[in-house]
């Protein structure tokens, strides 16, 4: 070998270490950077939604994503970003309702169309002054007053004209209000919340997943990352199928029949549902948050059972006292505090729930929406 080529072999050894070198640099520059980006600064308004895929008409949600097109993920602007009530500037001519809640008003096992969402847009509902009447489905499944009450945050900076809240004593306890998985890894939103509401949650709570440092960084985000990638990916064939859940040829219906003695509520025995331990309180607090935007608190049907033991229990998810126990603290408090308030609660008849005890069939929501829409009506044009 020449000394020419010994200095080339040299040189260009030199070349790749210094490359190397530079490129682990780099790297090691930007992932500790990531780190710096305050709590709740994130990346999730990058999206391919509403600019190259269409927005989706309900939050991301899903365990099944090669079936579903869909996944779950805990960043609240990912979830917002991919949502059609994201897709630019409010229209002049539009008169905006946002509906928030668990995953009966998601629509679990129902196609968009037929959600209470879908079902108000296709009635083509005006307002007095001549607007047309369109819905965001910005629920979600889960069940947790404050879950819904960090949506709505988020929901209020796109200016709805009305927010619809569907509730259901399920979500209430004040035992189950931070374990939620979107508010538990949230906590950057959801403590200020706290604190600027005076809500009776623990701020400090160990439910919130505070991130440390290694967690910021772009390898600790990677899972994240990755999520938010595929969120992206599901997008194309979301919008190739319209797919966004699983619709199994056979499901698990509702629990009809029940055990003899069987009265207890999430360990509660009957007399045991104070006030004390549900969060009547984020209600008043999602009101005052609204501001002037009139909020319609809606007590959303429930399966009234017919079977063994009703008698003892409405349904899976409550015994009789805990429920009828609830239903009166709500009027109670609906009236003291001027809620616009709706009681649905026996409106829908067993027959017409699938699943939960709150998830409806196609007809079971038309008859919902049958029953909602004169109030909906008398709010968008009073």
């Amino acid at each position: 070998m020449t000394e020419e080529n010994q200095t080339n072999e040299k040189k260009t050894a030199k070349f790749i270490r210094n490359v190397l070198i530079k490129g682990i640099l780099l790297f090691l520059i930007l992932n500790f950077a990531v780190a710096l980006i305050p709590p709740g600064g994130k990346l999730g308004n990058l999206s391919l939604y509403n600019v190259l895929l269409p927005g989706r008409v309900r939050l991301p949600f899903g365990e099944n994503p090669e079936g579903a097109y869909n996944l779950s993920l805990y960043d609240l602007e990912a979830l917002f970003a991919s949502h059609e009530i994201s897709a630019g500037a409010k229209p002049g001519n539009e008169f905006r309702i946002v509906l928030i809640g668990d995953s009966a008003t998601w629509g679990t096992l129902l196609q968009p169309q037929d959600t209470l969402s879908g079902l108000i847009n296709q009635d083509n509902l005006t307002s007095c002054d001549g607007r047309t009447v369109r819905t965001y489905n910005l629920a979600y499944p889960s069940m947790s007053l404050t879950k819904d009450l960090l949506i709505l945050d988020e929901a209020l900076t796109y200016e709805p004209d009305l927010i619809i809240w569907p509730v259901t004593l399920q979500s209430f306890p004040r035992k189950i209000q931070l374990n939620t998985p979107l508010v538990a890894n949230n906590p950057q939103r959801v403590q200020p919340l706290i604190l600027q509401l005076d809500l009776t949650l623990d701020a400090e709570s160990e439910d919130f997943v505070e991130p440390t440092f290694w967690d910021r960084t772009l390898i600790g985000r990677r899972r994240a990352i990755f999520d938010a990638l595929q969120l992206q990916f599901y997008g194309a064939m979301w919008a190739a199928t319209g797919i966004d859940q699983t619709y199994p040829d056979d499901y698990t219906p509702a629990q009809r029949d029940f055990e003899s003695g069987d009265y207890q509520f999430l360990g509660w025995e009957p007399t045991e549902l104070g006030l004390d331990l549900i969060s009547l309180d984020i209600l008043y607090a999602g009101a005052n948050l609204a501001g002037e935007i009139p909020v319609l608190i809606v007590n959303e049907p429930i399966l009234i059972s017919e079977g063994e033991n009703s008698d003892l229990r409405y349904n899976f998810f409550y015994p009789r006292w805990a429920y009828d126990q609830y239903r009166l603290a709500m009027a109670i408090q609906s009236m003291n505090a001027a809620w616009d308030y709706l009681d649905l609660w026996n409106a829908i008849p067993q027959e017409e729930f699938t699943n939960s005890a709150v998830h409806l069939s196609p007809e079971g929501s038309q008859l919902y929406y049958r029953a909602l829409k004169p109030t909906i009506e008398r709010a968008v044009c009073p």
